[in-house]
């Protein structure tokens, strides 16, 4: 599988990345084989890049990734998590997390300090087994305060010029603050979530344009808009944004369905192959619970979109014009 260089880094991700949220029992239970073949699946099919979290189960994503990670060669893998959520004892446990289907025996903490960005990496490396982290995201800086993302930047800045990780971000779904972030050379890339996608491109002047100008790179992730772009025609109980999705939505992607229809392809062909046409985007991290959801979404990504998809999709008002002139 192609791979991407991040920014001016020494780190390379793969074209399609696995997504491990769900290896921490994201809504509902996964077991320890499903996770573990979901990875496998991975690694075959090229799948290089893993990204994970703390925050993904209490930990239980990066040790299950971990520990199936182990029977690969370290140096072809590229690995990232996050900070800014510091896994901290509970006191008061109340049987199950909220989000993730794990004991609450542990709790969230926010932590963007220098002690917190330490530790919540020293957790991370054990947890998954490692000596290092390819990629090191500032995580949801945006749900805390608005000062968050660069007070850990400090940190992760200096553990990047160490060598202690190879590039350094932010992981959000807010565009507010990555643009200057860009701007300022702070970081190499940002995983944006849902702001870029077949649907909707409001991350295109935000953060994808100051990410090119920048030399920097854009991990998209979302890209089926949580499901509403998923399958070739949603029904009326799909689901947008996490939430029953309006019927202006429904009404636009079935309007898009139409054209891909036209040009020979499904809406998840399209909603795949459309952010990897900017420049600036190295590569998608698809969310993966199974071995088979790894060889369906590989599938997907292996149809070759035609180039003139896009000029037809933007003819009818439903892409942003400027980022077919920007992937020209």
């Amino acid at each position: 599988m192609p791979r991407r260089r991040i920014g001016d880094s020494a780190v390379h991700v793969s074209r399609i990345g696995f997504g491990a949220a769900s290896l921490g029992n994201l809504y509902r239970e996964t077991s320890d084989e499903e996770a573990a073949g979901a990875v496998t699946a991975a690694w075959d099919a090229g799948i290089r890049y893993f990204d994970t979290a703390p925050h993904y189960g209490l930990g239980l994503s990066e040790r299950r990734l971990g520990a199936s990670l182990a029977a690969y060669p370290r140096d072809e893998l590229v690995i990232s998590t996050k900070v800014g959520r510091l896994l901290v004892p509970n006191p008061e446990p109340s049987g199950l997390d909220d989000g993730f289907v794990v004991p609450d025996t542990l709790m969230r903490r926010w932590d963007f300090s220098r002690d917190g960005v330490l530790r919540s990496l020293e957790g991370s490396l054990e947890r998954l087994g490692t000596d290092r982290i390819d990629i090191a995201f500032v995580h949801d800086p945006d749900a805390f305060s608005e000062g968050a993302a660069r007070e850990a930047l400090v940190t992760l800045r200096e553990l990047r010029d160490e060598g202690v990780v190879g590039a350094i971000g932010v992981g959000t779904n807010e565009t507010s603050q990555l643009g200057s972030l860009f701007d300022e050379r702070l970081i190499d890339v940002a995983m944006l979530a849902g702001r870029y996608t077949l649907l909707e491109q409001p991350g295109l002047e935000s953060v994808l344009e100051p990410a090119r100008r920048a030399g920097a790179s854009v991990i998209a992730v979302g890209v089926y808009n949580s499901g509403l772009l998923s399958t070739p025609r949603p029904g009326p109980d799909a689901v947008y944004n996490y939430l029953p999705a309006p019927p202006a939505a429904l009404e636009r992607v079935h309007r898009i369905a139409d054209i891909c229809e036209r040009h020979g392809v499904t809406l998840p062909h399209a909603a795949l192959a459309f952010p990897l046409q900017h420049p600036a985007v190295a590569g998608i991290a698809l969310g993966m619970r199974t071995a088979g959801q790894v060889r369906d979404n590989l599938r997907r990504a292996s149809v070759a979109v035609p180039d003139a998809l896009w000029p037809d999709l933007e003819r009818h008002g439903l892409i942003d014009p400027r980022s077919i002139r920007l992937t020209a």
